[in-house]
């Protein structure tokens, strides 16, 4: 097994993503858009894949990001829990784009209740998401990158999976064992990837902090001020603090990185 091992080249060059193809999933809104957004703006083209988002919501990524970054954008819908659907969407863009070099395996789903009174629904809805959805999503891309790079039309795929700082700490006040274990699950399946398939993909996690988000701003008011009392930073971020990370992972920036978690989390896990 050997890691692809790209030349030697300027730091711009190596963060340069002109006439690739990424896919990620949760690709219309916060961190996925945000991930789109840095990818494109680094010369990517762009497969936004949806599954519950409107059509009006979506139609206004895909032409955002195209007329900001003048890349190829195009959205697709596939629910990732189905593991057939979102395979057969992977080929498709694949097909569609004559190439992939890199996904984003971004959706997530956040649900809190006390761990003794999580249904099984909710608990299933949870993990298949946030685990069983997140493989299913970077089986597919390993199969597409593995014919690709065996047919040279490229040299090594890249896979970032969307982990959270939740993947090793206890988050507090809110109750959310599931969540927290299908996170620390991803990173643990993220190394055990990047080590099987070497040969033709890098495999990495980013996890977030406290970002903010639509969806967080939702929570109670009272969780928000405990978060802000234990953040480091003094701060939560914003969606765009992001855009570095995945365009560095997903890049030959990180040529020798590989079964990495990148914690961007305003130091709150390290108190």
């Amino acid at each position: 097994m050997v890691l692809y091992q790209p030349t030697n080249k300027s730091v711009r060059s190596l963060f340069d993503l002109t006439g690739k193809v990424s896919a990620i999933t949760g690709g219309t809104r916060g961190i996925g858009f945000a991930a789109a957004q840095g990818l494109a703006e680094a010369g990517s083209d762009l497969a936004l894949i949806f599954c519950s988002s409107s059509q009006k919501s979506v139609d206004e990524a895909v032409e955002k990001l195209a007329q900001e970054t003048g890349v190829k954008v195009r959205a697709y819908q596939a629910d990732v829990r189905d593991k057939a659907q979102i395979t057969r969407v992977i080929e498709k863009i694949a097909e569609d784009f004559g190439r992939l070099d890199i996904v984003v395996p971004n959706s997530g789903v956040a649900i809190y209740g006390a761990g003794e009174d999580f249904s099984e629904a909710t608990y299933r809805d949870t993990l298949g998401v946030n685990l069983d959805g997140a493989f299913f999503t970077a089986q597919a891309a390993a199969n597409v990158f593995k014919r690709l790079v065996a047919a040279k039309t490229i040299r090594q795929g890249s896979i970032v999976f969307t982990a959270s700082v939740s993947s090793g700490i206890v988050n507090f006040p809110q109750k959310q064992a599931p969540y927290n274990a299908s996170k620390a699950g991803l990173v643990q399946l993220a190394k055990c990837l990047a080590v099987e398939w070497v040969d033709f993909a890098r495999v990495n996690c980013v996890s977030p902090g406290y970002i903010e988000t639509e969806l967080l701003e939702a929570h109670p008011q009272e969780w928000r001020d405990k978060w802000f009392a234990m953040i480091p930073s003094g701060r939560m971020a914003q969606t765009y603090e992001l855009k570095g990370t995945y365009v560095y992972l997903a890049s030959d920036a990180s040529s020798y990185t590989t079964g990495a978690e990148i914690i961007a989390g305003g130091a709150f896990t390290l108190t």
